[in-house]
């Protein structure tokens, strides 16, 4: 049997967790383990709910044998969706996205390698379509339409990805005009995420608990980078990856093995075994 853990698991409700670098795998999987796990969670009556900067679609994908009844937290905490309804939404104003890229074309004209996704609530649209960048987005978009114009569509937008090969630096520094009136947060090694000031995972996550009449104390989560720190800060059971961001570590109240060794199915079996 597991060891037990430091804390009461008999009354926890929700398990939310980070996709990338927390629950995936190195090639970006999830663990075949998991499947009668969330079975067995079902059967508890706790609620398993991804949170990840990927798109919904996306997330839908890897989970299409047990999506009906889950609640997906996508694009950060941008769009959240149930049995494909919309449980809640933050977008950004067209307006403000186009300042934006105006801004990030001028970057790139500067002689900075960047490529930009704009994700709407149907999809997500691109100019860039080289090797390179395509195989930046191609594991995070399962709905993706090549434009002339990334703004040329009727989709709310969601959150604008901005991927810089050179790392995301001196990105979020030509970026630093627009914190005042949007976040600006990194998301990856590559990756830079443009939301609605209102947007977090934590935010979503806080959402969920009250539609699902679950505390903090009945919630446990799991992430490894910076933009699922306030996701960590809505659960008072949270979990950093041993592979997380140095900050993530500090912030969270307990560490578990990388997602290379299962570290939130271990977690998950220590729960079940109470």
């Amino acid at each position: 049997m597991p060891n037990p853990l430091p804390f009461d698991t008999t009354d926890i409700r929700l398990l939310v967790t980070d996709m990338d670098g927390t629950l995936l795998d190195e090639e970006g999987r999830i663990p075949d383990g998991l499947w009668p796990r969330l079975e067995a969670l079902t059967e508890r009556g706790i609620v398993f709910a991804p949170a990840s900067g990927r798109q919904y679609g996306m997330i839908a994908r890897l989970f299409e044998q047990v999506l009906a009844g889950m609640v997906v937290i996508a694009e950060n905490g941008a769009f959240v969706v149930q049995d494909g309804e919309e449980l809640s939404s933050i977008t950004i104003e067209r307006s403000g996205a186009a300042r934006i890229v105006d801004a990030l074309r001028a970057y790139e004209a500067a002689g900075n390698e960047v490529g930009l996704v704009v994700c709407g609530k149907r999809g997500a649209y691109v100019e860039r379509t080289d090797p390179m960048f395509a195989k930046a987005f191609s594991q995070y978009y399962a709905y993706l339409t090549a434009v002339d114009d990334a703004l040329d569509h009727d989709d709310e937008i969601l959150k604008l990805a901005v991927a810089d090969f050179e790392g995301q630096g001196r990105l979020v520094k030509a970026l630093e005009p627009f914190a005042a009136s949007h976040q600006v947060v990194v998301s990856g090694q590559h990756w830079v995420d443009i939301m609605s000031p209102a947007v977090d995972k934590g935010v979503a996550v806080r959402a969920l608990q009250q539609r699902l009449g679950v505390t903090p104390a009945q919630t446990v989560a799991f992430g490894d980078y910076l933009n699922d720190l306030q996701m960590l800060d809505a659960a008072e059971h949270s979990f950093a990856m041993a592979n997380a961001h140095p900050a993530v570590q500090e912030r969270a109240k307990h560490i578990t093995a990388s997602n290379t060794e299962g570290g939130v199915l271990q977690v998950i079996d220590r729960i079940l075994a109470a």
